[in-house]
């Protein structure tokens, strides 16, 4: 009872000392974004215009979606690989039940529920399996692509007449902002009061700490690993729908390479891929950086190749510097 009340101690006052750290690193992260911005405006006035700060936004919207469900997952010390191959089978799965003729609220709950199928998949091969994260997810994005091209025949998927409705959820203003932004804001909102004031939050980050301080504590690790995937699967669906709704059209391809884009954002946002550190916050704000960049890429005329490279060194780099703070910590 002693060594369990000791555990329960240590695993929440490691939570609270890393969310103070990260809520720091989000502060400083915040500063580089604004660098970005002015150093954007001097390279290419037409950045501040209205129109291209809606791309951006919507690009936000996109990429940071997606990248919450990541958070959840790294910060328990995993990994999800296959967000973007469920991205692509909610995308054809959606259009092709809407093309048929089925309603809009209805077509939105399964591709859901698809995006929750996989979650629970991975977490079910991770729990009760024992597979490592990495090639569980690994193994789902190559299924879950193979999927999608085989429902779709490799082929884009038409809407049919469900077009002009459903283009609102993906290519829609709210009080003049694109709807995608604030379907962001709601989540980035509900996920941050989850893991900053709730109990589930601070269990999520004594898993990350230290699972096995966090068992003894009475946390019931395997149920909590399960959430951080189905909410994971949950979101990548969520941004199919917005993806679908935003090109009219279901590409059996869409979310190709997203899984990067989403550990990008996660890791420059602060989130150890260690476990048990980061913010939603800081994945918000990484998610912007990543935006601007490839923002001004595009306004300077940068050929998409070299924008890869520019992303995979910007990758690089942020792991090396998570890898190096970690053994200075350690």
């Amino acid at each position: 009872m002693v060594e369990m009340t000791t555990q329960h101690h240590t695993a929440s006052q490691g939570s609270m000392l890393s969310r103070s750290w990260s809520m720091a690193q989000s502060l400083g992260l915040f500063w580089v974004l604004v660098i970005l911005c002015a150093i954007a405006i001097y390279l290419s006035p037409s950045f501040i215009q209205v129109g291209n700060l809606m791309n951006v936004g919507r690009q936000v919207a996109l990429f940071g979606i997606v990248s919450v469900g990541m958070t959840f997952v790294i910060l328990t010390r995993g990994i999800d690989l296959s967000v973007g191959s469920i991205v692509g089978v909610v995308a054809v799965t959606a259009a092709m039940l809407l093309a048929s003729g089925m309603s809009i609220p209805l077509v939105m709950a399964i591709a859901l529920v698809l995006g929750v199928v996989f979650g629970a998949v991975n977490g079910i091969g991770i729990v009760a399996f024992g597979m490592p994260p990495f090639i569980m997810t690994l193994g789902t994005l190559v299924m879950g692509r193979g999927i999608a091209m085989t429902i779709a025949n490799g082929e884009p998927q038409n809407l049919g007449d469900a077009t002009d409705a459903f283009y609102f959820l993906g290519g829609g203003f709210l009080f003049g902002v694109p709807v995608p932004i604030w379907i962001f804001v709601a989540v980035a909102v509900i996920a941050f009061i989850l893991l900053r004031s709730t109990a589930y939050g601070r269990q999520v980050y004594a898993v990350g700490s230290n699972a096995e301080a966090a068992r003894l504590a009475g946390i019931n690790v395997n149920a909590m690993l399960m959430s951080v995937y189905v909410i994971s699967g949950f979101l990548a669906a969520l941004t199919a729908l917005i993806t679908v709704s935003r090109l009219t059209v279901g590409e059996p391809t869409a979310g190709t390479n997203l899984e990067l884009e989403a550990i990008a954002i996660v890791v420059i946002g602060g989130t150890s891929l260690f476990g048990g550190e980061g913010s939603i916050v800081g994945t918000v704000i990484g998610a912007a950086i990543i935006a601007v960049i490839a923002n001004i890429l595009n306004l300077l005329g940068i050929s998409p190749f070299t924008q890869q490279i520019v992303k995979g060194a910007i990758i690089i780099a942020a792991v090396m510097f998570e890898v190096y703070r970690h053994r200075q910590r350690h």
